[in-house]
């Protein structure tokens, strides 16, 4: 029984180990088109700053707790990698 038991727990232990390395990130990087000056802008998810459009310095997003709130244009998910 003991040594069921231990088994049992090593199986646990190496699931807990296996679910550690399948974790992936909740960030990601979009492309935002400004909708006065269509130019397209690369913004990180979570950014923590203000993003400006290049073009026209319109607001495109803004910092909250956690992901970025778009204030205006249109995203598009970009791969990375």
């Amino acid at each position: 029984e003991l040594r069921a038991r231990s088994l049992h727990q090593q199986r646990y232990e190496d699931a807990l180990q296996k679910e550690n390395y399948l974790n992936s990130p909740n960030s990601y990087f979009m492309d935002v088109k400004c909708p006065g000056c269509y130019k397209i802008t690369t913004v990180f998810s979570h950014a923590q700053t203000v993003v400006l459009c290049v073009g026209c310095s319109t607001v495109l997003c803004q910092p909250t707790g956690g992901k970025a709130r778009l204030t205006e244009g249109k995203y598009f998910p970009t791969s990375v990698g």
